[in-house]
């Protein structure tokens, strides 16, 4: 269900901010539930729970605090590196190389970043495995926003202040609407990922995420051909 791009809209941008899991790699893949596993096993040896009772506080801490990891900060003052490392450590062999993505994120004019909660280890292996670590200017992680994650404020703007980034010449992708709706009160363009084939009802939408309609400019579950309908357009 790609939204084909008004590529008039985007012929002004030079700054291309890309989120990781689940927007650079399809959500069928399924790498990000690794990460998910990883990171009940952590909460249930942590605090000693079972397993059923440790996800569910998990999911209650990324409800609240927007992750896992700002809720165990907050709650437990753990250390966040020794989190990072041992929820990172999955098989990135589920991802397969995507050499379509990376010419197409390659020959956007302008700088590319990979904007993520997640580490800087992650995301470069990630990306690694795609194929298109190269492609990128640099990676801002959850380090780089001093932990605090999206989508508070501070840390987008802590984005753009270190790498010189006005709003209004920058586009946002992005798996989660919510994470969309300060890029989008920045002045930024913004593109909602979705899964394969997903054809939800606005109703459905609103549900899951009510940030939806404002938030959202253009909807793609086909991230490289929407990138190559720019490119191809010599209007982009």
């Amino acid at each position: 269900m790609t939204e084909l791009p008004d590529s008039a809209r985007f012929a002004h941008v030079t700054d291309w901010v890309f989120d990781l899991d689940n927007t650079l790699y399809p959500h069928h893949t399924n790498l990000f539930s690794q990460i998910d596993q990883k990171m009940t096993a952590y909460v249930s040896e942590l605090l000693t729970l079972p397993r059923e009772e440790a996800r569910k506080l998990q999911k209650e801490l990324y409800q609240e605090y927007g992750t896992t990891l700002s809720g165990l900060m907050q709650r437990h003052k753990i250390d966040p590196d020794d989190f990072l490392n041992k929820v990172h450590d999955i098989d990135y062999s589920w991802l397969v190389p995507d050499p379509v993505l990376g010419v197409a994120i390659k020959q956007l004019p302008g700088r590319k970043f990979i904007f993520t909660n997640g580490d800087r280890g992650h995301a470069e292996r990630t990306a690694r495995q795609l194929g298109i670590l190269d492609h990128f200017d640099d990676i801002f992680d959850i380090v780089a926003a001093g932990l605090t994650p999206k989508p508070a404020q501070q840390t987008y703007d802590k984005f753009l202040e270190l790498h010189q980034i006005a709003g209004r010449n920058a586009v946002m992708f992005e798996d989660l609407a919510r994470n969309l709706i300060v890029p989008k009160a920045l002045g930024m363009l913004t593109v909602l990922i979705v899964p394969k084939n997903f054809e939800p009802t606005f109703s459905e939408i609103w549900e899951r995420d009510p940030a939806f309609d404002d938030a959202v400019d253009f909807v793609t579950d086909d991230l490289a051909s929407f990138l190559n309908t720019l490119i191809q357009d010599p209007k982009a």
